[in-house]
C-alpha cells in the first residue's frame, strides 16, 4: 500500500520564523516610515500591473486584451493602488496630526453613526462622480464613540508585535495583498500569506510589489495546498488568522475534521483558539424595486445585472445569484427580456474555477426548464424559482448561473418588505446585496427605502451599486454582516479593507447613479459618470481600466484627458 510523502514543513517554519524575528520592528516602525513604504509601493504596482493583468487573463481562458481582462485591471492591480491610496490619505491625515475622520463625515440616522467614506479626495468626486459610500455603525454606537476610537492603532493604543496567517483566496487577485495590508497597517501585525493553489501564479508578482516588505521580513508568500494551511493554523508562531473561502474551510480549521469535531462544535470547545477573522461568502440578492422605468433604463440595468453575475464567471462571493422581482409588475418580463439580449450577444468564456462544472450541472438537474446561453451550458438562467428548498436558494453556485424570485407587492413599499424579508430570512449569507431603484420611486416611498436599507442584514449594500464595487474601493469596510458566531459561521467574522480603521461596523452602504450622464438629469440622479468601466458591456472598459491604473500609482492631471475620452466612448 503506497502512503502519501511526509509533509517537509522546513520552509514554512523557516518563513514564520523569520516573521517572528521581525514583528518587533514592525510594531516600532514610524508612522513616517510607513507611509514611505507604501509610497515606494505606488509604482511598483504600476510596473507589474500588465504582467499580472496578462497572467491572470491566460489563467482564465483568455487574451489579456480581450474585454474580458477589464475585470483583471479593475480586481488586481487597480484595486490595490486604490486601496494604498486610501491608506495614505488617512495615514497622511494621522501624520500631520489631523484626526482620520472629521468631524463633518458623521452624522446620527436611526440610532446608528453614519460616517461618509467615499469620496475622500478631490479625485475621488471627480472620477466616480455620484457614487458614495456610508459606514453604518451598530445600533446605539454615539458618533462620538465613533470619530474616538478610529485608527486606534496610531492613536494611543497600538498593537502588540504578532505574525498573522492569510490564507489567500483563488478567485479575485486582489484578495490576498490587500487583506495583507489590513493586517499590516490596521492591526499592526507582520503577515504570512499561504497563495490559494488557484491563482498561484501570481505569487512573484505579489512579492515584487511588496519587495520592501519582503526584505525587511515584515511579510512573507509561501504556496501550498491544504495540508500546508493546515500546518500554519495549528502554528506556535502564527498568532491570528484571516481566511477567505467557505465555510467548510473555517469549520475545519475551528472545530477539525475528525469524529469528534461535531461534538466540539456543540460543546464550543474549539480545536484551534487563535483569533480569527473570515469572509465566507454566501448567497447574494439583487433587488429589482417597481418603478417609472423607461425602456433605456430597463436596458442599462440589465447589462448591471449581467455583469453582477458575469464578472469573473459568476466566481465570485458576491455574485448575484438571486434575482428578486414583483410578480405583479409588467417591468418584470421586459427586464427579463433585455437581460436574456445581454446573456446572449456577449463573447465566448469559460468557468474557470474548480468544481464549477459539477455546480452548473447540479443546477441544470434541478432545472431542466433552465435558459442556457452563450457557447455551450456556461450561462444558466432559472427564470422561476419557487421552491423553498431549491439548490437556488440553498447553495452557493460559484459559476455562471442566476435564479429569479418572483415575490409579491403591489407598490414599492409591500415589494421592498417582501424582499427584505425573503433575502434575511430565506438566503444564506450577509457578505453583499444589491438594491435597485428607480430615484423617482425613492422620492415618493422614502420610508420603504429607508425602512429596506436600514433592515436589509449585509455587510455591503449597494444601491444602484453592485456590492462588490465595496470590495474595490479601500476606504470601505468588507466582510459579512455582525451576528455570526464561529458555531454558525455564515458570511464569517470581521472586517477587512477598512482604511479609516473604523469600529463597531454594521455594514456599508453605496449608491451610485440609477442611470448615466447625461441620462441622469431625466432620471433624478445626476452625476458626470458614463457607463461605468467595469460593465461586461461596456466597449472600452479594459483601456479606461489599465488608464486609471495608471493615473491612480502614478497621480498627475495630465493623465486625466485620456482617462475620460475612453471612459466616455464606452
Amino acid at each position: 500500500m503506497s502512503t502519501a510523502p511526509a509533509l517537509d514543513t522546513a520552509q514554512l517554519d523557516l518563513a514564520v520564523g523569520e516573521l517572528r524575528a521581525h514583528a518587533d520592528s514592525w510594531t516600532a516602525t514610524s508612522l513616517a516610515e510607513r507611509i514611505g513604504l507604501l509610497e515606494r509601493m505606488l509604482p511598483r504596482i504600476g510596473a507589474e500591473a500588465p504582467a499580472m493583468v496578462a497572467a491572470a487573463a491566460h489563467a482564465k481562458g483568455y487574451d489579456e486584451r480581450s474585454e474580458w481582462a477589464t475585470e483583471d485591471w479593475a480586481s488586481a492591480p487597480w484595486a490595490l493602488a486604490q486601496t494604498v491610496s486610501a491608506y495614505l490619505h488617512v495615514l497622511r491625515r494621522l501624520h500631520a496630526g489631523k484626526d482620520p475622520v472629521t468631524a463633518a463625515q458623521a452624522r446620527t440616522h436611526n440610532d446608528r453613526t453614519v460616517i461618509r467614506v467615499f469620496p475622500a479626495t478631490a479625485s475621488d468626486r471627480l472620477l466616480l462622480n455620484g457614487f458614495t459610500a456610508d459606514v453604518w455603525t451598530v445600533p446605539g454606537t454615539s458618533r462620538e464613540q465613533a470619530l474616538e476610537r478610529a485608527a486606534g492603532e496610531y492613536r494611543g493604543r497600538a498593537g502588540r508585535p504578532a505574525v498573522a496567517l492569510v490564507l489567500g483566496a483563488g478567485n479575485i487577485a486582489a484578495i490576498t495583498p490587500l487583506d495583507i495590508l489590513h493586517k499590516l497597517y490596521a492591526e499592526g501585525q507582520v503577515v504570512i500569506a499561504k497563495m490559494n493553489p488557484v491563482n498561484a501564479y501570481l505569487r512573484p508578482h505579489f512579492e515584487s510589489v511588496f519587495g520592501e516588505f519582503v526584505e525587511r521580513g515584515l511579510v512573507r508568500f509561501v504556496d501550498g495546498g491544504q495540508a500546508e494551511g493546515a500546518h500554519l493554523t495549528r502554528h506556535e508562531g502564527i498568532d491570528a488568522i484571516h481566511v477567505t473561502g467557505s465555510e467548510r474551510t473555517h469549520d475545519a480549521i475551528v472545530w477539525g475534521t475528525d469524529e469528534q469535531a461535531p461534538e466540539r462544535r456543540r460543546a464550543n470547545t474549539p480545536l484551534n483558539t487563535k483569533p480569527f477573522t473570515s469572509e465566507l461568502g454566501g448567497i447574494s440578492p439583487c433587488i429589482v424595486t417597481p418603478g417609472p422605468w423607461s425602456a433605456a433604463d430597463f436596458r442599462f440595468q440589465a447589462e448591471h445585472i449581467v455583469t453582477s453575475k458575469l464578472n469573473n464567471s459568476g466566481h465570485n462571493c458576491v455574485a448575484s445569484q438571486i434575482l428578486l422581482v414583483p410578480r405583479d409588475w409588467d417591468g418584470t418580463e421586459r427586464l427579463l427580456a433585455e437581460i436574456r439580449q445581454v446573456l446572449g450577444r456577449l463573447p465566448a468564456r469559460g468557468d474557470y474555477y474548480p468544481g464549477a462544472e459539477t455546480r452548473l450541472s447540479a443546477v441544470m438537474l434541478a432545472h431542466p426548464e433552465a435558459e442556457t446561453y452563450g457557447d455551450g451550458e456556461g450561462r444558466v438562467l432559472v427564470p422561476d424559482v419557487t421552491d423553498p428548498d431549491d439548490p437556488m436558494l440553498t447553495d452557493e453556485v460559484f459559476a455562471s448561473a442566476l435564479g429569479v424570485v418572483r415575490l409579491p407587492g403591489a407598490d414599492a413599499p409591500a415589494f421592498l418588505a417582501a424582499a427584505t424579508e425573503f433575502a434575511n430570512e430565506k438566503l444564506p449569507g450577509t457578505l453583499g446585496a444589491t438594491l435597485l431603484v428607480h430615484p423617482r420611486t425613492e422620492r415618493a416611498h422614502r420610508a420603504a427605502v429607508d425602512g429596506a436599507v436600514t433592515a436589509l442584514r449585509y455587510g455591503t449594500l449597494g444601491v444602484n451599486c453592485w456590492s462588490a464595487f465595496g470590495f474595490l474601493l479601500g476606504h470601505t469596510p468588507w466582510g459579512a454582516h455582525p451576528g455570526h458566531t464561529p458555531q454558525d459561521i455564515g458570511s464569517g467574522i470581521g472586517f477587512v479593507h477598512n482604511t479609516f480603521m473604523l469600529e463597531d461596523i454594521e455594514k456599508t452602504v453605496l449608491r451610485a447613479p440609477f442611470a448615466p450622464a447625461p441620462r441622469g438629469l431625466f432620471t433624478g440622479s445626476p452625476s458626470l459618470s458614463p457607463r461605468p468601466p467595469y460593465y461586461v458591456t461596456n466597449r472600452t472598459g479594459r483601456t479606461t481600466l489599465r488608464r486609471l491604473t495608471a493615473y491612480t500609482t502614478d497621480p498627475g492631471w495630465s493623465r486625466l484627458p485620456s482617462i475620460f475620452a475612453s471612459a466616455l466612448r464606452g
